[in-house]
């Protein structure tokens, strides 16, 4: 059985919610001026405040039929705010995510009654789900099979709590994003394409295009600025809010699926390519 490593705490959270604490040294007739005057530290501080309280309020499933490492992960999720629940088996994951869907599953690669890989696939037709996937396995296939059926990210056993709980923040962000929030801007057109960040909505030649949260968060980035090339550790740490070490072949299949799904939809447009040797940047215009 794979040993976890539980870190006693993330630390994270707590710093940046200090970090961004507004301490008035003003006292007297001018501070009695000045406390009207937005503070605009303040409101960004009560604004990270308010977006960490609801991601920690976060409904998590876990998905794991090995009850010690079940048990270890829902005990530090629920230590760090989240709500969570735990099942043993795929088909019940199934059932309750189309019951009752979490915002997030934590996903083991190996169940009864059904792999992870189907589990995955089968949650997603109905809504995009953020899935994070565990798998014992270290073959990268094993690990491109999940990103295709729809997995946001993937841990391999052994893992500590504490990057647990900071990959499940990272996917949390981009989830709220796609909700409308911190990409709300103006509709990107090149061409064909019409990229809409405030609806995550991906048209080209008059064809929807469905994509992914990250595969839409990828053709958003490389649009906004076409021409500028991004090697794969600044695709990464843009969308996915962090670097890993093997995040390379992990930003390879997700903008092969996209380029694939543009195509599919619009054989006459290729607007991303491929910047052999660096990454990846959208046709110049």
């Amino acid at each position: 059985m794979p040993l976890y490593a539980v870190a006693s705490g993330d630390g994270s959270v707590a710093t940046g919610l200090r970090g961004n604490r507004h301490i008035s040294a003003t006292s007297g007739v001018a501070a009695t001026k000045s406390q009207h005057r937005r503070d605009p530290r303040a409101t960004m501080g009560k604004r990270i405040g308010a977006s960490m309280s609801a991601m920690s309020a976060a409904s998590i499933l876990v998905v794991e039929d090995e009850p010690s490492i079940a048990e270890a992960v829902r005990a530090r999720l629920v230590s760090e705010g989240f709500r969570a629940d735990v099942l043993g088996d795929g088909p019940a994951a199934v059932a309750r995510c189309e019951i009752d869907p979490p915002d997030l599953v934590v996903l083991d690669l190996m169940l009864p009654g059904m792999d992870g890989l189907e589990v995955c696939r089968v949650i997603q037709r109905r809504a995009p789900i953020p899935v994070l996937m565990l798998t014992a396995r270290t073959d990268e296939a094993d690990k491109i099979a999940g990103f295709a059926v729809g997995a946001d990210d993937y841990l391999t056993k052994p893992f500590s709590m504490r990057e647990l709980i900071y990959r499940i923040r990272a996917i949390l962000r981009r989830a709220e994003r796609s909700r409308g929030g911190d990409d709300a801007g103006e509709v990107v057109e090149r061409g064909s394409l019409a990229v809409d960040p405030a609806r995550r909505r991906v048209t080209t030649g008059g064809a929807e295009v469905t994509l992914t949260p990250i595969e839409f968060d990828i053709l958003l980035t490389l649009a906004r600025e076409p021409g500028v090339v991004y090697n794969r550790e600044k695709l990464m740490d843009t969308v996915w809010g962090y670097v890993d070490a093997t995040g390379g072949r992990v930003v390879d299949s997700h903008v092969a699926r996209l380029r694939r799904k543009l195509a599919e939809a619009n054989p006459d447009d290729t607007p991303v390519r491929t910047v052999h040797g660096v990454g990846y940047a959208f046709r110049d215009e």
